[in-house]
């Protein structure tokens, strides 16, 4: 028996912090075409912290 699939979108906040100037936090959505389980594992996947020259930033990604 397969998984059934269907479209979902995937919703990732974006926020910046560390320097003056940075952008405002930032929402970004695409979809993804998978069962439910597989694209919540693809969608959250890209969630995390990242820093890169004193610039510090947040993904947040969660699946609708």
């Amino acid at each position: 028996m397969s998984a059934c699939t269907r479209t979902y979108i995937c919703q990732c906040k974006i926020s910046y912090k560390g320097q003056p100037g940075l952008p405002d936090t930032t929402i970004h959505e695409y979809d993804i075409k998978d069962s439910k389980e597989n694209a919540k594992t693809l969608c959250e996947g890209n969630s995390g912290n990242y820093n890169n020259n004193g610039i510090s930033s947040v993904e947040d990604c969660k699946l609708f």
